[in-house]
């Protein structure tokens, strides 16, 4: 019979099993921490997990999907503040944006697991498509600040927000891309950079 530490968990069809499916984000995560990006397989996911490998395809068809699950997991963590002005919004939100890409203490650094994500999006047209339509259902933070900033006046009347979001997020994910993210103490000119031209 096997043993606790090898039986597989149930299934429940296409529909989830939440503790399957959390132990299968928390191998993937394991796997990355302990032996980096590169040794990410779906085979070694489902072994650690204990899942079947077919459920993990199912769920998630490639790599680069269950990338995008570990990363709009981490990024749902992320704070939505209101500060009263798209300046402090901005600086309370990249402060613990830059913090989990760059990393603290023992919590591993998310911006490799980002641009890992982006490049997946550029080879894997079906990842391009799901990372667009989580951002456009989960990925709200920018958006809901710039709405914000709308509402109150400070948007410069010549952008629509939508420009406004890829402006901020473009310089962004420069930086990410060009291993330039700025340390704590840039934040404020950071934002101050950002700002340049968005605000009335």
């Amino acid at each position: 019979m096997p043993s606790e530490a090898t039986e597989p968990r149930a299934s429940i069809g296409a529909r989830r099993n939440p503790e399957t499916e959390a132990a299968v984000l928390e191998a993937a995560a394991a796997i990355i921490a302990e032996d980096g990006f590169a040794r990410l397989t779906m085979e070694a996911v489902a072994r650690r997990a204990r899942a079947g490998k077919a459920t993990v395809y199912r769920w998630w068809p490639s790599r680069g999907h269950l990338l995008l699950a570990l990363y709009s997991r981490a990024k749902s963590g992320l704070p939505s503040p209101d500060t009263g002005s798209l300046a402090g919004d901005m600086t309370a939100y990249l402060s613990a944006m830059l913090a989990q890409w760059q990393g603290e203490g023992d919590t591993p650094a998310l911006g490799p697991l980002l641009r890992l994500l982006i490049a997946e999006a550029q080879l894997d047209p079906a990842v391009g498509a799901a990372m667009q339509e989580e951002r456009q259902s989960r990925w709200h933070h920018i958006d809901d600040m710039v709405a914000r900033a709308q509402a109150r006046g400070e948007l410069n009347p010549a952008l629509s927000p939508g420009h406004a979001e890829r402006r901020i997020i473009a310089l962004l994910w420069f930086q990410l891309l060009t291993d330039s993210l700025p340390p704590p103490e840039a934040i404020p000119q950071l934002v101050q950079d950002l700002l340049g031209g968005l605000t009335a």
